[in-house]
Order: C-alpha cells, then structure tokens, then sequence
C-alpha cells in the first residue's frame, strides 16, 4: 500500500491528517480532529505548527534564551492531549503576578525546561506528549530563527509578527527572516504521507502564511496527493484579506503555486450580539459570496458563546466528511501528484455544497465535486449561459 493513501478506500478507511497553522484557530480543528479520529489519533493525525510568533511569553523566551518560540506548540499539545486533569490544566496556566513570571504561561516554562535538559526543542516537544498523553504528534514548521516580514501596500515593511499585527493598511507581501529557512524534521515527510491536509483556521497573515513561506513546505504542499482543504476563517481581516477569494489568492502567492483543493466555509448564520461586537471593532464577516475556483463546503461551524470561533466538533467531523467525499484523489495511482486548479483569474466560480449541522456531505457529492480522469479538482462545467450550477446537496 501506498503511504500516500493508495487502496485505502474501505468504509472504514482512516486518512492520515496533517493541519498546518497556529494561533487560535489550530488548536480548535485539532480537537475536533483528535476526537473525529478517535483511537487512531494518535496515529494519523500531526500539526506542523508556525514559528514566527514573538510577542508575550513566546517573545520574552525567543529574546533571553534563544528558544523557538513555544506558544503555538503548547496550544496544539493541549488541544491533542487526552490527559485533559490536573496536568493540562498546570500546562495552560498564565502567571497573572509577579515582576519576572507575570505573563509567562508555565506550559511554556515547562517546554524550555525540557529543552534545557535533553538539549533538544523537538525532544522537549516529544517528553511534554507523553506526559499529556497527546494523540498525535506536532513538528514545528522549521527550527530557524526566523522573524516575519510584511510589506505594506504603500512600501512600508514591518519587521516582526506582533508589530504586524498591530499595523493598519493592507499586506502586499509576506516574507521570512532567513529567507531559506529550512524545514523541520518530519514536516516535508508528513506533508508528502498524508491523505488530508487542512489550512488553517487563523489569522491568514501571522497563523496560517508564514509557514507556507518555509520553502520546505511550500515545496511538500506541491508534491503531495493528500487533499488539502482550506478552513475559511469566520471573520474578515485587515484590506485585502476580507473575502474567501482574497485568502485563497493570498495562500498561492505565498505557496508558490495553487495548492487549495477545497474549502470548508461556515454556512450559518451568526449571534447579532457577537457580530455587533465585532463590528464595533470594525471587523466583518469573511464574504464567501463571491466566485470561487475550487469546490466550497459549507455547514454550521460556530461554536456557541460570546466569541465566534470554530466548534472543534462541527469541524472535525466535516473535513473528514470531505475528505470521505473526495478520496479519489488520494486512491491514485503512485506517481506525480495529479494537476491542481488553474490560475485564480481564469476561473470564474466554483460549486458550493451544503452539509447538515454535524457537518455530513452526502456521498452524491463525489462525482460532482471530483475530478475525472486525472482525479483533480478541477473547475465545473457551465452551462450554455456559461453559469456555473451551485446545487444545495443534503443529506
């Protein structure tokens, strides 16, 4: 059998599942992805997590003991571990006093102390798993020491991801410090095993891109046959990065080609009161409505509360829902990936399909969704009108 997931098409088939990304929105898809994959987790499912952050305690542990920084990694850890008692709950706590603990979380303290004493980030990384008993491993998406770079829309760069984040206007360009930063251990081989990658969800410019900018993974996100699927994030961001078309042209100048097979959007509606929220924040839901040049998903993704954020559930359980959908295009044969999408402009839209509240997309979806021949994504046919079909699928 393939590692790339050739003939691994019974009912009960388990993909092997890679999410690439960081801030807040990671650790949600790997809770639903952990507990959507049950006992197989801790086999089939990986996070290649970004490493430009460097504000807070992540930054203080950069600046003082050269440390790539452990936040994200500490996040993801919790969102695997099944060991969810008195230990997780140490590892999650922020230090709230204190002149020189104030701030720091002690999930990072204990990450550093590790890496002091097997001399290793990735050990450290390995020994804090097994304490919380993760399912599934996490690789950083590379071990450099590197710094985010922007370049705004009027020439202005910005040289770091707190300061970016904090910056007004719209991004041209992202860039990385080293520019050649290399991959790290396992993550171009993870990538090029999987059956399902999934982007994001987070911050398109300082979570999910700066690790599509490590050339390693840029490179893996084009040579594998896995299914990658793009999580649409629930809010839009700063100019240039409001509507779903605005990320998915972002994520393949930044990736260096087109990568995104699919997305998977939320369908539903929102709180009034939470969008009043944010709206006096001046911050609007990403616009899906537009065009589209790979197949849209769509299903109730929200998680009830104050804060619209993903439910891990509802997320988890679609993106396996589509990749069950599409497998075809991991049962291909060994050999060079099959082609992706074409150019983002000479594509006019794509099919959008609806799933039911527990994220399902009935199986009538594949020869629709699925590519012939090459087994691709390929853009649907239109009509005599040249209008692309965009039928509501349910279950």
């Amino acid at each position: 059998m393939s590692a790339r997931g050739r003939g691994r098409n019974g009912a009960g088939a388990i993909p092997r599942v890679v999410a690439i990304g960081g801030g807040t929105g990671m650790p949600a898809v790997l809770r639903g992805l952990r507990e959507a994959l049950g006992s197989r987790a801790a086999d089939h499912l990986a996070a290649i997590v970004t490493m430009t952050d460097d504000g807070g305690s992540s930054g203080r542990l950069r600046a003082e003991r050269a440390l790539p920084p452990p936040g994200d990694v500490r996040n993801c850890l919790l969102a695997l571990a099944r060991d969810n008692g008195v230990l997780a709950e140490l590892f999650g706590h922020r230090y709230g006093t204190g002149r020189e603990l104030c701030g720091h979380s002690l999930g990072n303290l204990i990450l550093a102390a590790l890496e002091e004493r097997t001399g290793s980030f990735l050990a450290a990384i390995e020994l804090a798993g097994r304490v919380l008993r993760a399912a599934g491993r996490i690789f950083p998406s590379t071990l450099e020491d590197v710094t985010l770079e922007a370049v705004f829309e009027d020439g202005t760069t910005v040289t770091g991801e707190s300061r970016i984040d904090a910056a007004p206007g719209r991004i041209r360009r992202l860039g990385l410090r080293p520019a050649a930063a290399g991959a790290g251990p396992g993550v171009q081989d993870a990538i090029e095993r999987a059956d399902l990658v999934v982007l994001g969800p987070g911050s398109l410019y300082t979570s999910l891109l700066p690790s599509l900018l490590v050339p390693g993974v840029a490179d893996a996100l084009q040579r594998t046959r896995a299914l990658v699927v793009l999580v649409a994030n629930l809010m839009g961001e700063r100019p240039g990065a409001c509507t779903l078309r605005d990320h998915l042209r972002a994520v393949e100048t930044h990736a260096g080609a087109p990568v995104v097979d699919a997305v998977l959007a939320h369908g539903g509606g929102h709180d009034p009161g939470a969008l009043e929220r944010y709206r006096a924040e001046g911050m609007r839901p990403l616009d899906i409505s537009g065009p589209c040049p790979v197949p849209v998903f769509r299903s109730c993704l929200v998680a009830p509360g104050p804060a619209l954020r993903h439910d891990p559930r509802a997320t988890g359980r679609a993106l396996l829902r589509i990749w069950r959908v599409v497998r075809p295009r991991t049962e291909a044969s060994a050999g060079p990936a099959p082609p992706r999408r074409g150019d983002l402009s000479k594509v006019e839209a794509g099919n959008r399909y609806e799933g039911s509240g527990d994220g399902g997309f009935p199986e009538g979806a594949k020869a629709a969704v699925a590519g012939a021949g090459d087994r691709s994504l390929r853009p649907p046919a239109r009509d005599g009108r040249g209008v692309v079909p965009s039928p509501r699928i349910h279950e």
